[in-house]
């Protein structure tokens, strides 16, 4: 069973409730920063619905969570078993359905585009994707592992640069240690500029704008709508079949449909998909 670090404990909203929630989501975890306006605006429709269970972690770790039955955190044993999960991954969908846990009824309900987060003033002088071989530049790299976003990095690297950028960037410099993976997930890229450990890190751009709002000087080095990715990044959400909770299941599933949901999410910086 996997053990969730112990420091993550900002990832697991409402835990005391957890065993009685009457509602429990497994949400892709770069959408943290809309997260309390979601769910402060599904309970006021639907007020009877009182305790949520939910966790920004990387979808790829939730995914294992719900395949081995649960997870450690501190110590004490947590559900592996939402009502909902979300992913930036297709392929954690159709896992999911060869283990029998969804029907394909999945659907997509969101977009995002991937962007370069580099300290205010862009020191080093970052202007495009293949500027990240340079040896005097160290990557934030979100690590292939546990989070989804990373292919998509990649396949911007190899849009970008081909296998050799891929190589560089993915192999060498992480063996020369200026390609620095994350423990958990990119939301560590923000912090690791700050302290000055690393120059770059690419991030989806709602990360960007979420590090602005909470006052940090960072900006934003645009690869251009070529290799942003903006035509690929799928976000998908399913019901799973034993959820505990399946009528208030389906009632996020429409909820997350709802042109108001759609603008909160746009208003964060999301590509909206229903419009």
């Amino acid at each position: 069973m996997i053990e969730i670090p112990g420091n993550r404990k900002d990832d697991l909203h409402n835990l005391e409730c957890a065993d009685r929630a009457d509602l429990i989501l497994f949400m892709a975890g770069n959408q943290f920063m809309v997260m309390e306006e979601l769910i402060s605006t599904f309970k006021s429709e639907y007020p009877e619905i009182d305790c949520i269970f939910y966790e920004t972690l990387p979808p790829g770790l939730e995914l294992r969570q719900i395949l081995e039955g649960g997870a450690i955190f501190q110590g004490k044993r947590i559900t592996g078993r939402p009502d909902v999960y979300a992913s930036v991954s297709e392929e954690a969908m159709k896992r999911l359905e060869e283990a029998g846990l969804i029907e394909k009824d999945y659907f997509v309900y969101l977009h995002n585009r991937i962007v370069l987060m580099v300290p205010k003033g862009n020191p080093l002088g970052i202007k495009s994707v293949k500027d990240l071989a340079r040896g005097d530049i160290r990557i934030s790299q979100p690590n292939p592992q546990t989070e989804d976003i990373t292919k998509y990095i990649v396949s911007m690297y190899k849009e970008a640069g081909g296998e050799e950028l891929v190589d560089r960037i993915m192999e060498q410099k992480r063996a020369e240690g200026t390609t620095i993976f994350t423990l958990v997930h990119h939301r560590e890229t923000p912090l690791r500029l700050k302290l000055g450990t690393v120059d770059v890190g690419p991030v989806w751009a709602t990360e960007v704008l979420n590090a602005r709002r909470e006052g940090m000087e960072v900006e934003m080095v645009e690869p251009g709508e070529r290799l942003d990715q903006r035509d690929k990044v799928n976000y998908f959400i399913c019901r799973l079949k034993d959820a505990p909770n399946p009528e208030n299941a389906l009632k996020f599933l429409e909820f997350i449909k709802s042109k108001n949901v759609q603008e909160i999410y746009k208003k964060y910086g999301f590509v909206p998909h229903f419009v």
